[in-house]
């Protein structure tokens, strides 16, 4: 539900300080800019929406909070199908971090892959295999992921991946710092500075190596 109300005014009467049709657009034109602002404050569900050639934020969870990306070698699987991604010239990536229950990126989508967006391909690519990998492991985590739906055994992913548009190059900077930092978090304390964490674009930014050949620097978007 929204937060805010759209901008409302009443035609009846014959008042000659009533508005206009065309001055009654315009506020809602000013409204509809509200919406989409990133400071637009809204409760109910997770924004999930992106477009092409915009950048985002973007955020996917593991299931349940649980942390399947502890395992070096399943934080792997996901950067292959980064890199799949940015090679076939399907995503620009600015920046990203792995964390072990979920990641964030600062990314562009720039075509479709056949009918689906690069973002859904990531999805299925990266629980496809983490799922085949738990099979061949024999691995008894593999039931925390299984699901009563007609579509799917398991489901890796939470469902509605948060999308935030970045605007500007100040938002872009911000949240590069946010992605960056996650890792020295007091709840994960995964490292001492940004650059040490192997699984985060902050090397790329910090010494121009990027081991995993994916980043673009932001710069280049704004």
């Amino acid at each position: 539900m929204l937060l805010v109300k759209p901008p409302h005014f009443s035609f009846h009467g014959r008042c000659p300080h009533r508005p206009s049709l065309f001055l009654y657009f315009l506020n809602c034109i000013s409204f509809l800019k509200k919406m989409v602002s990133p400071r637009f404050n809204y409760a109910g569900h997770r924004n999930s929406y992106t477009e092409l050639n915009e950048a985002y934020f973007w955020t996917i969870t593991i299931n349940n909070w649980n942390h399947l990306l502890q395992n070096d070698d399943n934080k792997l699987i996901v950067i292959s199908s980064l890199q799949w991604l940015v090679q076939n010239r399907l995503v620009d990536i600015y920046g990203y971090v792995i964390m072990p229950n979920h990641i964030h990126l600062l990314w562009q989508q720039l075509k479709m892959n056949g009918k689906e967006f690069p973002k859904n391909s990531f999805e299925k690519f990266t629980a496809k295999s983490l799922v085949s990998k738990m099979k061949q492991q024999n691995d008894p985590e593999l039931k925390k992921y299984e699901v009563a739906a007609s579509d799917r055994k398991y489901n890796i992913w939470l469902r509605d991946p948060l999308a935030v548009r970045i605007f500007s190059k100040e938002m872009a900077e911000e949240k590069l710092d946010y992605v960056h930092n996650n890792p020295l978090q007091s709840h994960w304390n995964l490292c001492k500075i940004p650059d040490e964490y192997r699984f985060s674009s902050a090397t790329f930014y910090l010494t121009g190596r990027d081991e995993f050949n994916l980043v673009t620097n932001i710069m280049n978007a704004f």
